[in-house]
């Protein structure tokens, strides 16, 4: 007797037109820390119940006269492998022992953006794997805490939870009982 097989879980898409929301995945292009592109294609996804969450904050930053901006949602676990790769240090990368929560399609990287595209001063860029970017770094100007707050507040009030070491990195909460999806198939990743 064969196992049954077990579905993949659905990842949806996320974009400009369905969503209202900027979209610059780093991970398509060499504005990361890699330096270097690791995805083939600009691929924005994520597992449904982060999908709808990720509305629910839309809606609440609409509400304060913001957007937002998405540098990473769904990737495959190869590209985890790329990045853990250049940098080993699981304060910033996901060891791949436990697998990253952006393999299971419920983690997005992120920021707050005004009505004309400027990105909010968060002190530091995305990807910026130091100490200053942490949630509640002290010493930092008063703005950029608001500012921090301010993205926090909308992305826990939608239901996700963050960690913290990264002001852009908010995922779903129990997100690590959920299998990592490969999604490689699909040709969003270019292996460097």
């Amino acid at each position: 007797m064969t196992e049954p097989l077990t579905p993949q879980p659905r990842l949806i898409p996320i974009t400009r037109d369905t969503h209202d929301v900027d979209i610059e995945l780093a991970y398509a292009t060499g504005h990361n820390l890699t330096g270097k592109p690791i995805y083939r294609h600009a691929h924005c996804l994520l597992l449904e119940p982060a999908e709808a969450a990720l509305r629910t904050a839309i809606a609440i930053a609409r509400e304060s006269g913001l957007k937002l901006r998405i540098f990473d949602a769904y990737r495959p676990p190869q590209a985890q492998q790329v990045l853990w790769d250049f940098l080993p240090d699981p304060t910033y990368i996901a060891d791949l022992k436990r697998g990253s929560n952006h393999s299971r399609g419920a983690a997005v990287d992120l920021t707050l953006i005004d009505m004309t595209g400027a990105p909010l001063d968060m002190g530091t860029g995305f990807d910026a794997m130091t100490i200053e970017s942490e949630h509640f770094h002290p010493g930092l100007p008063q703005p950029v805490q608001r500012n921090r707050l301010m993205l926090l507040g909308v992305m826990h009030a939608a239901g996700f939870t963050h960690i913290r070491s990264e002001w852009w990195h908010y995922e779903l909460p129990g997100a690590l009982a959920l299998p990592l999806i490969d999604n490689a198939d699909s040709g969003p990743l270019r292996l460097m």
